[in-house]
């Protein structure tokens, strides 16, 4: 029997960039190469995506590919998470029903609503509902990220009393309601899963039943296309940056590191920045990034310690990755699972990360990479010093590195839960995703 399954997407990764929509992409492409499973793309496409929709249509196939599609939402509600277009409703509810898939895997709900969860158990009673979780959205309303905005200090819990203080305007009866109208809906669905222990502990903590919750890690293909040549000696002093310029992902972090390093007149080192999405930074973040960047870009390029590349798509990953020996990983918020730090095992490359969530989970400090206090710039400062100038430590940590969750196994673990099988306990998850090293040059 072949088995029907719609994935619901947060984007289309090829209109918008994030790991959500990756990770989902990366599942699709993976269950459509398989005889037994019959997947079908449903991603939210805004209104900046409206000229690829015909006048009236809600949705839309992508691009004239078979089983892509997009959902043009509107008026979406991003307190209760709900669209105010009832027209949505109805043309996700023919959707569903010309579909009928078996499953409904639902990988994000922004830009569809919570509340599609019960309409998808009302229209299919006897449709089988998973449910992956990318980031703290359902507990925390600032977005997802459980960064106090206070103090920009993180929160390892939700509560009326703390929410209130995050969003004055919003009293505690609120988060209170909101709580609620999550539960009622999320009450619907077959399995929840994470993609690290320290996400599953939070949910856990927040009231989620941990029997209802699985470990499955994000799996990917690989992208290594071909071998790349193995460096002779030389200093491990290139460093890399591979991700969004929001506040989270900490690329301030970095910038304050390397003033730091150059008024110490340390500049033996570059970093090599390669993201976008700059404009959804805040004010004051924005302008400090674009004011260092455009004051580095007029030094002469042998003074220059930091280049900006722009973004990148992951064909270009290969590339990119051969130009540096280290992937810093700075995020200033939890960071559940960072699709990057297996892009740089894939390349060989060990990671400097903060040493919180998801992150601290995956790489083991001094095993294979390195871990420096989450927010500081001193201590990430110190950090590539010594990475760039310590004997035999990129090969020590280089030659631990674990191998990436494979795509692969990231479907299998989910098609585990499709048929309704036991899931595997999350330590055979971790040893089987780590059990194998990567071919990469020594």
């Amino acid at each position: 029997m072949t088995l029907k399954i719609v994935l619901i997407s947060l984007h289309h990764p090829e209109l918008m960039r994030g790991g959500a929509q990756q990770v989902c992409y990366e599942l699709f492409e993976e269950l459509r190469e398989r005889t037994d499973t019959r997947p079908c793309l449903l991603a939210a496409a805004d209104e900046s995506h409206s000229t690829l929709f015909k006048p009236g249509a809600r949705i839309t196939g992508f691009d004239g590919r078979e089983d892509e599609y997009l959902f043009l939402t509107h008026d979406y509600d991003r307190w209760w998470h709900k669209l105010g277009d009832p027209l949505l409703v109805e043309r996700f509810v023919e959707f569903l029903e010309t579909i009928q898939p078996d499953v409904v895997h639902f990988h994000h709900f922004l830009g569809f609503g919570i509340d599609f969860v019960s309409v998808v158990r009302r229209v299919l009673p006897a449709c089988r509902i998973v449910f992956s979780f990318h980031e703290f959205l359902a507990i925390c309303a600032a977005d997802g990220h459980m960064v106090r905005r206070t103090d920009r200090s993180l929160c390892d819990h939700a509560s009326q009393v703390r929410c209130h203080q995050c969003f004055p305007d919003h009293g505690p009866e609120d988060f209170l309601m909101r709580k609620m109208w999550f539960m009622r809906h999320l009450a619907h669905v077959d399995v929840y899963t994470c993609p690290s222990r320290f996400m599953i502990e939070h949910y856990v903590a927040w009231g989620l039943p941990r029997e209802k919750i699985a470990l499955v890690p994000n799996g990917q293909r690989s992208y290594v296309t071909k071998s790349p040549r193995a460096p002779g000696p030389r200093p491990r002093n290139r460093l890399g940056f591979f991700g969004q310029l929001s506040d989270v992902k900490g690329v301030h972090v970095i910038l304050r590191a390397v003033q730091i390093l150059r008024g110490a007149e340390f500049t033996d080192f570059r970093v090599e920045i390669n993201g976008e999405h700059l404009q959804f930074a805040t004010p004051p973040i924005r302008a400090e990034i674009e004011t260092f960047l455009a004051a580095e870009a007029r030094l002469p390029p042998a003074e220059r310690l930091v280049i900006y590349n722009g973004s990148y798509d992951v064909s270009q990953l290969q590339t990119r990755m051969a130009r540096v020996d280290w992937c810093i990983v700075p995020s200033v918020w939890w960071e559940i699972f960072g699709l990057v730090i297996s892009e740089a095992w894939m390349f060989g490359k060990p990671v400097i990360c903060s040493n919180v969530g998801g992150m601290a989970e995956r790489v083991t400090d001094e095993v294979d990479g390195l871990h420096f206090e989450m927010g500081d710039p001193h201590a990430l400062a110190e950090t590539i010093r010594r990475a760039c100038t310590e004997d035999g430590l990129w090969q020590r940590l280089h030659d631990a590195l674990p191998a990436p969750p494979p795509r692969a196994e990231m479907g299998d673990g989910f098609l585990r839960l499709y048929r309704g099988d036991p899931a595997p306990e999350p330590d055979d998850v971790a040893a089987s995703a780590t059990r194998a090293a990567v071919a990469r040059p020594r």
